[in-house]
């Protein structure tokens, strides 16, 4: 006799012969609760009418729907088809266990069945349905868990991409209200950047460098190539006119200054945060350096200029070349990228400028996109 409250494991015994099912209670009422069916579909009513069972004990040999019968819908329900399954049978040929088994049976007891035997059989299944429950349940609560962490790893990055974009932003915005010859110099470059980048994923010496974050950096990052120029007066920023020795010198001097600057920010940082301004470092602090090692600040060649800013000394270079300055007009694309090809090798990686000339007409579609409003860039006419 069970209680509502009674939070023993319930076994349904399932077996066509009275005496059978009074040996199996009797044994197994004390420990368990216990519900019982005569016929396979009498167990079934029960599996769909009350509780589910924690273990079922399932006669071989009854008429109708025998037990492999049952086995087989039961195991075929997903209601029920974690429930253990002991085969009661008077049959001990092998190929009859076999047969159980590859339905879903998890053990087999032989009539006459023995007491001992049968308590712990039943007691030894009955724990490994609970501790697949705890699994199980332990599972369930780890990958919420997991879940959790991850929807807040994900917040806590899409914080750290907002404060890179800000910081970015703020920066450049910074260098352009110092510089009357901006205008969207710093949205067509970095446009420039992105496809120079995308065209040499696949190259030997590029590859290891450029997966879709770094691309996304040095694309974000690309704005701060002239973040230095706030450290240089006015009086020389905003000359209108050629600058003398001296004045070019100080004016060369930006690219230091903004590489210094970088670097420091990066440094005082929390490395997971600003790291990402150590593009901006190789960007600022390296565009004007050449090929052949005849640039400026620090003289690097070839290999040793950061990738990121040879790609930049390209972008740079073609839009100041179709962009009007006081000391020349804006030049066509066309011409242009002649200047660009005279450079491969000395000024620039000849890889940049192969990547240049594969991507021209993409690079020629964004000057046009983003001309300044004033015509002061102009891919398209020759203003010679």
């Amino acid at each position: 006799m069970t209680t509502a409250s009674d939070s023993r494991p319930l076994v349904l015994v399932v077996d066509d012969e009275p005496m059978n099912i009074k040996v199996l209670v009797d044994l197994l009422e004390n420990d368990y609760r216990l519900a019982v069916a005569k016929t396979g579909h009498q167990a079934l009513q029960r599996l769909e009418s009350g509780p589910v069972p924690d273990l079922i004990l399932l006669d071989v040999m009854m008429p109708g729907m025998d037990g492999h019968d049952l086995c087989r819908v039961i195991k075929g329900t997903p209601r029920y088809a974690d429930i253990p399954v002991i085969f009661v049978t008077a049959l001990a040929d092998a190929g009859d266990e076999a047969q159980g088994f590859a339905l879903g049976a998890v053990d087999y007891l032989t009539k006459p069945i023995s007491p001992a035997v049968t308590q712990a059989r039943v007691r030894t299944h009955l724990k490994l349905r609970q501790a697949r429950r705890v699994l199980e349940d332990y599972s369930h609560t780890l990958e919420a868990e997991v879940r959790q962490r991850s929807e807040e790893l994900m917040a806590r990055t899409r914080e750290v991409v907002q404060a890179q974009d800000v910081t970015i932003r703020a920066l450049a915005s910074l260098a352009e209200t110092r510089d009357n010859e901006t205008g969207n110099h710093i949205r067509r470059t970095q446009h420039y950047v992105r496809i120079l980048a995308e065209a040499l994923v696949a190259h030997p010496r590029f590859a290891p460098h450029l997966d879709g974050d770094t691309i996304d950096l040095l694309f974000k990052s690309a704005p701060l190539h002239d973040v230095g120029k706030v450290g240089i007066p006015d009086a020389i920023l905003l000359k209108p006119g050629r600058l003398t020795d001296d004045e070019m010198a100080i004016m060369k001097s930006h690219a230091e200054l903004g590489r210094q600057a970088l670097l420091a920010a990066a440094e005082d940082g929390d490395p997971h945060r600003v790291g990402f301004l150590r593009f901006g470092c190789d960007i600022a602090g390296g565009h004007h350096e050449k090929w052949d090692g005849s640039g400026y600040p620090r003289g690097l060649a070839g290999e040793d200029i950061p990738f990121a800013a040879r790609l930049m000394a390209v972008a740079d270079v073609y839009d100041a070349l179709i962009s009007r300055r006081v000391y020349k007009p804006a030049f066509p694309h066309d011409k242009a990228m002649a200047i660009i090809r005279e450079g491969h090798g000395t000024h620039f990686d000849p890889a940049v400028v192969e990547a240049l000339l594969a991507r021209e007409d993409e690079v020629r579609a964004i000057a046009t996109r983003y001309a300044d409003p004033d015509t002061d860039t102009n891919p398209d006419t020759d203003t010679t």
